[in-house]
């Protein structure tokens, strides 16, 4: 039997057509290549399933190194400061530190930098990574872990999440037990993973039911407040006693355009949210709302991640280890029965 022969850096060189100290470059996070040929070179390593292998002149990686990158989406919002205090804690009591970077998308800046350091690995958290991108840190032996990933990782990438499906499920379970027969759900972009699995567990219970969820009373926005706002002005025109919102985020969205229509929580129609952020708690009535358990979230990317640190991502099982943190239905002033 003929073992297949590995992908090297020469077969990655030639397919890009480039040089392999070119290619080394890139996998090391240099500035000095060009943009044309970084993202030239992303493609071949991902197309080729190239994967580094320790030795002489290889980053250096691995157990030894004090640091971890933390990469978020963006800063703003009481959600990153939450992940960022579950990873940082169980950082420290590993004794390690964290760097924290931003994906500012579609820039691959921040993919440059983290290749550039001495890392133990990195968690991406909210990150809508490509195969590329993904390929391009295996290929440079950084071990990664997405939180809350926004796309289905390749089984091959480890993830941290929250059972999303049974959340949005358990959203509906209650507004159901209140009598609610008419429902509308504002739901985040369709590409995103968690928010379709909310919207599919909510869904789920109200078939059940022997309901019907029609698509034109689900509606979808950006998960920005604003724009949240303007969807649910349509969305609450069309009459539902009930919304169930994909994030707290854009629940405040519904409160918004409830009170430019003159609708009030929950009298005329009740509210639910995703996430039980602080913000839940300071609205008025105060928010029912799944709660996402993010500090334990980001906790649990950071100790997987240890884990894996040892090992080397090309050498790593096919199916790397996934983990799914529970969530609860917090009952607030927003939902009321059926008047």
């Amino acid at each position: 039997m003929v073992t297949p022969r590995r992908t090297t850096l020469a077969d990655v060189a030639r397919e890009a057509g480039t040089t392999v100290p070119t290619v080394s470059k890139v996998l090391g996070g240099r500035s000095d290549v060009s943009e044309q040929t970084r993202t030239r070179v992303m493609s071949v390593v991902a197309e080729l399933g190239y994967r580094g292998r320790a030795g002489r002149g290889a980053p250096a990686r691995g157990p030894g190194s004090p640091f971890v990158d933390l990469v978020l989406s963006g800063i703003e919002g009481t959600w990153a400061n939450r992940a960022l205090s579950g990873v940082e804690q169980a950082a420290e009591e590993a004794g390690i530190d964290v760097v924290v970077s931003v994906a500012r998308p579609p820039d691959d800046a921040w993919l440059t930098r983290l290749l550039a350091r001495r890392l133990r690995g990195a968690v991406l958290a909210l990150v809508d990574t490509s195969a590329e991108q993904l390929a391009t840190l295996a290929a440079a032996r950084v071990p990664v872990v997405l939180l809350d990933p926004v796309r289905q990782p390749p089984s091959s990438v480890a993830s941290v999440g929250a059972a999303n499906w049974a959340g949005g499920r358990a959203a509906a379970e209650h507004l159901l037990a209140l009598g609610h027969r008419r429902f509308g759900v504002l739901a985040g972009l369709r590409t995103h993973l968690y928010s379709q699995a909310r919207v599919d567990g909510f869904r789920s219970a109200v078939t059940q039911a022997g309901l019907d969820l029609p698509d034109d009373a689900v509606a979808h926005t950006d998960w920005r407040r604003d724009g949240a706002t303007e969807q649910a002005l349509n969305l609450l025109r069309t009459g539902p006693t009930a919304v169930f919102a994909c994030s707290d985020t854009i629940a405040l969205g519904v409160y918004d355009a409830a009170a430019r229509l003159g609708l009030r929580i929950p009298d005329d129609v009740s509210v639910v949210g995703f996430d039980d952020l602080p913000e839940a708690r300071w609205l008025s009535p105060a928010l029912t709302t799944v709660h996402q358990p993010i500090a334990e979230m980001g906790g649990a990317a950071l100790r997987m991640l240890l884990r894996l640190g040892g090992d080397v991502p090309g050498d790593a099982p096919l199916v790397a280890p996934r983990e799914e943190l529970a969530t609860r239905l917090v009952v607030r002033g927003s939902t009321a029965k059926v008047g």
